[in-house]
């Protein structure tokens, strides 16, 4: 909560009206979750000129009460009124806590014009028997008179602003002085901070007290020490306003340490010096080490927390909690100031872990700003002087490894307009600037700014000062307009964009994608590990078929083909593109694969029944289109292998630029009786291959020459074998070359037709030069390969 009538010490907003002040705030950034006032219509200083007893009642007294501007008559049941006291008095139109509105009426006959009230009444103090035994509130301030506003007495003519604070925000919101520049900047108004005028006696610090930090969670530590301390009650000032923040007053000297905290975001620890002793150390805490704290709680602490400690034991958990061996009572003469800068993630974690988020945790982990430290400190050893009757010593005690580098940031108007979408000026700028309170120089149309010590939450960058210009503007007076800029198509890129065109492929070839675990059992991780990759064991799985991060994609689609065999599909046409992983040098690597798995049909014509049957050949040429539509003709081959998992006869490895990309083959019967063949291939290996632009030419003019021929060849001998020689010998004037038949003659021999199609884009083609050619083939097919020209 915030106090406007603080926030008024340090920046001029009498003249301001409350709920558009809230407003204002609101659209600048801060939300302001509710406006808050305790102010009572109506609510006057009265004082009693006359009381007698009432005719018709044994308790009740009739009284005339000034009121300032006149007399008027009230019947009281209070036992302590009597005339000459001063008291609160409800006029009739005042409304009491519990919408209880006064009016005039007659009580027993008698007539009565308000009411004198007691506090508990008001809702200010707890309705029980030693409040109700008390009577009315009787003020005993000489400073006021009949009439006054008794709002202003009471301290109820504050108005308190209940902020939703964003968990990114600085901590200015978190203390009145950061928040009264806010509420500068918003009505350009500057900031005057309080003053400090102290006496220090001539005695030291240090003839009483030493300083050592032992740990890198302490940048800065700044202590005094003040003597002859009188422990009481707080003057009412800072009663109200620790009231008014929803802290309740203890004593003046604990009260003075709690409003030099709201009032500078600075937390400070008092501790008894005399219970202290004459060392302080501040170091992390030691295992199995406990404190007790202020609340009575023994408190077991880490390594990881910070204490503060008298050289031996914990006296504090520095930014937490104090401890109860060194608390300020009653006794207190002399008193140990602390004031401190601690890592604000320890302090957060230490908070959390002991259930212990105090109003000084909060801040320490928001972080804190080194001179208002220095400042806080001050700020006590003045107050405890005026309001506790201390002595201050001389001399600190400083531990200081701060980074006192300014904050730095350069740039020019248009960068911000570019940024805002405004069109400020240079003296915009610079006006905004100054009611931000920012220091800058300006040289050759250009700002050098310095990001004030207290603002932590602002980067030296031109993007944070243009966000702090564009919340003073208000960001409701942006005019929207549509960015200029130049347009491209869209795509997709990387391996992003690899993975959709193959995915786009298989679809328009008839197959359908699924999904599946990345997780197998173990049994299925050791199928098709034909790169013998080493597994990735989970050290707690969730299943035992869950087990194991899989190598390969075939034994999941395996299980998908047995899903969909048991509801009776026979036709299976699938594709899973998909993540595996494997360990290699103890690393862990991430390999993208494309899995093919086919069985039965691939096109069916109920009508004639001239269907398409799976086989080698078909899943073959579905990885041939797949690699020539990647821009990959006549790059890759299919080398025949002996493959763990896949048929002895049936099985080949797949070659890109000579490097194996992948597997395909006819699952082998010992794993599935049926006829399925699948087919893996890395998609890394293919992202990583460069594709060469693709190059077009023109439709040839001119008629192509078809020729067939037929060789046989012993059984072991590929067709690619015979093809690459087709091809070496044609020339340039063969187009094409494609086998369209197979005939076995007999165990040891085969034969294999080809169709050679010849062509010239620049003139027709004659039979003669073609036979040349064609002769020319079918020579050194012979002579080189051993095959036979089939008569």
């Amino acid at each position: 909560m915030i106090s406007l009538n603080w926030v008024n010490d340090y920046v001029d907003i009498s003249d301001i009206d409350k709920k558009e002040l809230a407003d204002r705030i609101t659209k600048a950034g801060v939300n302001v979750e509710k406006v808050e006032t305790k102010h009572i219509d109506n609510l006057v200083i009265g004082e009693v000129k006359e009381c007698v007893a009432h005719p018709d009642s044994d308790h009740l007294h009739i009284c005339q009460v000034d009121i300032g501007t006149k007399v008027t008559q009230i019947v009281c049941g209070a036992p302590n009124v009597r005339v000459g006291l001063k008291v609160l008095v409800a006029l009739p139109g005042c409304i009491l806590p519990g919408d209880f509105e006064i009016k005039p009426g007659k009580i027993r006959g008698e007539e009565s014009n308000g009411m004198l009230c007691a506090l508990y009444e008001l809702g200010l103090e707890e309705k029980n028997d030693e409040t109700y035994s008390k009577g009315i509130h009787e003020v005993e301030d000489n400073n006021v008179k009949p009439g006054d506003d008794a709002n202003i007495y009471l301290g109820l003519d504050d108005t308190l602003l209940e902020l939703d604070i964003h968990k990114h925000r600085n901590n200015d919101c978190y203390y009145h002085i950061g928040f009264a520049y806010i509420v500068g900047a918003i009505l350009n108004r500057k900031v005057k901070l309080p003053t400090t005028n102290y006496n220090e006696i001539e005695d030291n610090i240090e003839k009483y007290m030493s300083l050592s930090v032992d740990t890198e969670k302490c940048p800065y530590y700044v202590s005094r020490m003040v003597k002859d301390v009188k422990v009481g009650e707080s003057p009412d000032f800072i009663k109200k306003r620790l009231n008014a923040a929803g802290m309740r007053s203890i004593n003046n000297v604990v009260d003075i340490s709690n409003y030099v905290m709201l009032e500078y975001g600075q937390p400070l620890h008092f501790f008894d010096q005399d219970k202290l002793g004459n060392k302080v150390l501040v170091r992390n805490a030691n295992e199995n080490e406990k404190i007790t704290t202020l609340d009575g709680i023994e408190r077991d602490l880490l390594p990881s927390d910070i204490v503060i400690t008298d050289g031996t034991k914990p006296v504090c958990i520095a930014g937490v909690m104090g401890g109860e061996n060194t608390e300020v009572d009653d006794n207190t003469k002399n008193i140990f100031i602390e004031s401190a800068i601690f890592n604000g993630v320890s302090i957060r974690y230490t908070s959390a872990r002991l259930d212990l988020r105090s109003e000084a945790s909060i801040r320490y982990g928001k972080g804190l700003n080194y001179e208002y430290t220095n400042a806080a400190l001050d700020r006590a050893c003045d107050l405890l002087q005026k309001y506790a009757g201390a002595k201050v010593l001389k001399g600190e005690l400083k531990h200081d490894k701060i980074d006192k580098t300014p904050l730095i940031t350069t740039f020019k108007t248009e960068d911000l307009n570019n940024i805002l979408g405004l069109s400020m000026t240079d003296e915009d700028v610079k006006i905004e600037l100054g009611r931000l309170d920012f220091e800058y120089q300006y040289n050759n149309n250009e700002f050098t700014v310095t990001i004030p010590k207290r603002r932590l939450d602002i980067e030296p960058e031109m993007n944070d000062i243009a966000e702090e210009i564009g919340k003073l503007y208000g960001y409701h007076n942006l005019v929207s307009t549509l960015p200029k800029t130049t347009t491209k198509r869209g795509e997709y890129l990387g391996d992003v964009k690899i993975r959709k065109t193959i995915s786009k492929r298989l679809r328009s070839l008839g197959l359908n994608e699924t999904r599946t675990y990345t997780l197998v059992s173990d049994n299925m991780s050791k199928m098709y590990n034909y790169d013998a990759k080493e597994h990735i064991n989970l050290p707690s799985p969730m299943s035992i078929d869950k087990s194991v991060i899989r190598t390969s994609l075939i034994p999941s689609l395996l299980d998908v083909y047995e899903y969909n065999k048991a509801r009776h599909v026979e036709d299976i046409n699938l594709y899973e593109i998909a993540k595996t992983y494997h360990k290699e040098n103890n690393e862990y690597i991430e390999e993208s694969k494309i899995c093919i798995l086919m069985k039965g049909n691939y096109i069916i014509n109920s009508w004639n029944n001239n269907s398409i049957k799976t086989d080698f050949y078909l899943i073959k040429g579905v990885i041939e289109s797949l690699l020539d539509y990647l821009g990959f003709k006549n790059r890759y081959t299919f080398e025949k292998a002996q493959i763990d998992d896949l048929h002895p006869g049936i099985g080949a490895k797949i070659l890109l630029d000579r490097e194996p990309i992948g597997i395909i083959g006819r699952v082998h019967p010992s794993i599935k009786k049926d006829d399925i063949y699948v087919a893996e291939l890395s998609m890394k290996k293919l992202y990583e291959k460069t594709i060469k632009p693709l190059k077009y030419k023109e439709a040839s003019k001119y008629p192509e020459i078809t020729k067939d021929l037929a060789f046989i060849m012993d059984k072991d001998v590929e067709s690619q074998t015979i093809k690459n020689q087709i091809i070496k010998s044609g020339g340039h004037l063969l187009d094409s070359v494609e086998e369209f038949d197979l005939y076995i003659i007999d165990d040891k021999t085969k034969s294999i037709a080809y169709k050679l199609v010849f062509k010239d884009s620049n003139k027709t083609l004659l039979d003669d030069e073609v036979m040349e050619i064609f002769n020319r083939i079918i020579t050194e097919v012979e002579t080189k390969t051993g095959a036979k020209l089939r008569s």
